[in-house]
């Protein structure tokens, strides 16, 4: 049987000191400055009041109770449930109970939710600017060129993904052209960007993405612009309310004196 014929490309070396490692530099670079310019732009969070601490502390507790019933006995978490029930069903832990059952503040009318807004907007640029001009220096200086070739086989469906802007149906799928090469850097220079600023970083830019669709992930607060309180404690309320409750400890006797 005849060997399959392997493809082979005579590149020029100085591919990669002229733009595979400056594609690399620049991009880490990049985040770097994206970190400390993140940083510059985050305001020193407000205090909250204690009526608002409080209600956002008194929704967590519900779920921390559904999320850690089996760990306690049956007394104990009906006595919880109960209590948290009619709480949130009276309202007993909202900040502003006179609201209740009025339609949601408009949040443009919200000077905290305007400042997260305009939080957003600072990510946003603080991505959006950077990765505009350096996918437009790529494009002009480094377009058409193939960088390397990776040493282990793949599908044709990476195709798309490694070779952009080289529009060659015969390639091999292995080689990685220099805009691709760029979008590998966008999303797979993480580790780096730990070991350099920490894991707790603004650098990467597939986190800063996660972050900006699910702020509330962050820490940032139980209730967002335009939620009502009331409501999201009624939904706790009857989750709570239709929990089967199996206690882990349970027959616990019993079965270590079977496994003995």
């Amino acid at each position: 049987m005849a060997d399959s014929v392997v493809q082979t490309i005579h590149r020029d070396p100085a591919l990669f000191y002229w733009i595979l490692f400056p594609i690399t530099i620049v991009m880490i670079l990049t985040g770097v400055l994206r970190h400390y310019f993140t940083v510059l732009l985050q305001t020193a969070p407000k205090k909250l009041p204690l009526a608002a601490l409080r209600e956002q502390r008194s929704l967590l507790r519900g779920v921390n109770l559904r999320c850690n019933a089996s760990a306690i006995s049956p007394s104990s978490f009906a006595s919880r449930k109960a209590y948290l029930v009619s709480a949130y069903k009276d309202g007993t832990f909202l900040k502003d109970p006179e609201n209740r059952g009025k339609a949601a503040p408009n949040p443009m009318t919200d000077p905290a939710a305007m400042e997260g807004m305009m939080g957003m907007m600072k990510g946003n640029m603080a991505m959006m600017v950077p990765q505009t001009l350096i996918m437009g220096w790529i494009n002009a200086f480094f377009a058409g060129f193939v960088v390397l070739k990776l040493p282990f086989p793949l599908t044709l469906r990476f195709k798309s993904m490694l070779q952009s802007g080289v529009a060659t149906r015969d390639l091999d799928v292995r080689w990685v052209s220099s805009l691709s090469w760029y979008f590998l850097n966008l999303f797979g220079l993480q580790s780096v960007f730990i070991f350099i600023l920490g894991n707790e970083n603004a650098a990467n830019q597939m986190a800063s993405q996660m972050s900006q669709m699910n702020p509330g992930a962050a820490g940032t607060g139980m209730f967002q612009p335009g939620q009502d309180p009331d409501k999201m404690f009624l939904n706790e309320a009857e989750n709570l309310e239709v929990m089967e409750h199996e206690y882990i400890l349970k027959g616990v006797e019993q079965r270590l004196l079977a496994s003995i």
